[in-house]
């Protein structure tokens, strides 16, 4: 039979729209001679739903577009498979399940109901959904066919040291006969993710000697983004069809000759990452409602990069770099903030903030007692420089990125309500030593737009004369290996001195920094989710508590 991959990119609650765009993939799939058509999870809801799964008008709603659905398409000569939500009909447990709805000939023929729901990490669905009991073959052009829903078929005993779970749906439903497996996916992208995604499914065609087509979302929603990169193998797992990373796409195979349609992706990862970046960024201004972004540019190199991003995202014309310079900032932080925009073609704008500075101390130093100038006085300026970008966010209309990187965002090296002011945080799930390689495909992008200089000069807040990142912490390229031997692998401090031959002085003082910084991070703008463990809603520890590494 011939498949068609349809790799949509579908926003939450967006019923309307996102029946819509089934209808459509569908139509143009059965006109390219697809016998079957697959979309991703949940894709009549949007993934993920979250708590809108407890609202009963939601689900009627839900329930109604998939039977609007089926009629709507009963036309086309093709079989349709929709991610979606059905009622368990149950007065215990909860009260719906992950569904696979097959629609043909204008009616819902087959439901899939999900049994393995993930709850670590970004996800949650043991919160909303019941646990399938049991799955059963599906009948595709004649042929027995295992249909699954992404963590179904995450479980390979041969593959993983350590299952999450006891049953494996795949080798229940290969046991049955099933000639092939239709895997339908939201699957959240993080450096490295399209390569395991292809190690585990090749591994699971080898040994039911399957061919397996795999579909993918595609698209950003809130935190996450999600790759697509949907592909097909033959029962050597080799791969004989792959859609695009990051963008919709359409992409036919033949499971008779085992032969398919191949869309360029992102070979190289940090490109791939970049990319990641661009689509949430772009998905979540557009599906949140704005067009236009504002950017506090300090001539640094994570400043830049942002600015990169957002050009890439909404195009030159939607941005605006503003440079606020204060009492401390050098003259070559404005001339390389300058020289960015004009380089990327943005409108930039210049607010001093030294007479505001001034004012707010000639009113607050009676009130400091004479103490000594300090953080107060560096985080003052920070704080201005969010009101300023506020002021022309709510004036505007005008959606304010932050700036921040994971590094500083790991040990509090961040002002609350100064440059954590915003709506989007774009790069806060990127190291710092990863902002430099990001920023050099950007380059590669915009023809050299951030000024080398940017590169080469020692990173700066510019909050007290000569400061420097590293007064205050380690060379990144140190702090990075801690922050991800900690945050990411939640390796002991003991543990990572050795792993990394430093001394356990200096790991402690950066994971007590990490520990006693968390009211930070829950008061930060959404991150964009690019490594394995991101600050937000994939890492959930107390504010208030009193554990010690």
């Amino acid at each position: 039979m011939r498949i068609a991959l349809a790799q949509t990119n579908t926003t939450v609650g967006d019923l309307d729209g996102n029946a819509q765009r089934i209808r459509s993939f569908a139509r143009r799939a059965a006109e390219s001679g697809a016998d079957v058509v697959a979309f991703p999870e949940l894709t009549l809801t949007g993934y993920p739903p979250r708590d809108l799964l407890e609202k009963q008008n939601f689900l009627d709603q839900t329930e109604q577009h998939l039977e609007r659905l089926a009629s709507d398409t009963a036309h086309l000569k093709i079989a349709i498979i929709c991610g979606t939500v059905t009622r368990t009909g149950s007065s215990s447990g909860n009260p719906i399940y992950n569904s696979a709805a097959v629609l043909e000939r204008g009616k819902i023929v087959f439901r899939q109901n999900k049994m393995l729901l993930p709850s670590y990490d970004v996800f949650d669905e043991t919160r909303y959904f019941e646990p399938a009991p049991k799955q059963f073959p599906l009948t595709l052009c004649g042929a027995p066919t295992a249909l699954t829903i992404c963590e179904d078929a995450w479980n390979d005993k041969q593959f993983w040291e350590r299952r999450l779970y006891s049953r494996d749906p795949v080798e229940e439903l290969a046991q049955t006969g099933a000639r092939a497996l239709i895997s339908i996916n939201a699957s959240p992208y993080h450096m490295g993710k399209r390569a395991l995604r292809r190690e585990i499914f090749t591994a699971t065609a080898r040994r039911f000697n399957i061919p397996i087509v795999y579909v993918n979302q595609a698209g950003g929603n809130d935190q996450l983004v999600f790759d697509g990169s949907s592909f097909a193998m033959n029962a050597q797992g080799e791969v004989i069809a792959s859609a695009a990373s990051f963008e919709e796409d359409l992409v036919l195979v033949d499971t008779e000759t085992l032969t398919g349609d191949h869309h360029e992706n992102y070979p190289d990862e940090c490109e791939a990452a970049y990319q990641a970046l661009v689509t949430g960024t772009r998905d979540y201004i557009h599906k949140c409602g704005f067009q236009r972004v504002i950017i506090g540019l300090s001539g640094g190199i994570d400043s830049s990069l942002t600015a990169a991003i957002a050009v890439d995202a909404v195009g030159k014309a939607n941005v605006t770099g503003v440079g606020m310079p204060g009492p401390y900032s050098s003259e070559h932080s404005v001339l390389d903030a300058r020289d960015l925009a004009r380089n990327l073609g943005i409108r930039f704008e210049i607010i001093p903030i030294r007479n505001q500075y001034e004012a707010f101390l000639g009113v607050l130093n009676p009130l400091f007692d004479g103490g000594t100038s300090g953080v107060t006085e560096e985080n003052l300026q920070s704080r201005l420089r969010g009101v300023t970008l506020m002021a022309l966010s709510n004036k505007w209309g005008a959606l304010v990125l932050t700036t921040g990187n994971k590094s500083e965002l790991a040990v509090g090296y961040c002002t609350l309500y100064g440059d954590m002011c915003g709506g989007l945080a774009v790069i806060s799930d990127v190291p710092k030593t990863l902002v430099y390689s990001l920023s050099r495909v950007a380059n590669q992008r915009h023809n050299n737009a951030i000024p080398e200089n940017v590169f080469i000069k020692p990173p700066s807040a510019e909050l007290r004369p000569d400061q420097k990142d590293t007064d205050s912490l380690p060379e990144y390229d140190v702090l990075d290996q801690i922050l991800r031997a900690y945050v990411e692998n939640n390796d002991a401090p003991q543990q990572v001195a050795d792993s990394l031959h430093l001394p356990v002085e200096l790991v402690r003082d950066i994971v007590n920094k990490v520990d006693r910084n968390e009211y930070k991070r829950q008061q930060a703008a959404p991150g964009l989710k690019v490594t394995t463990k991101a600050f937000g809603i994939g890492r959930r520890f107390p504010i208030a508590q009193r554990f010690s590494e």
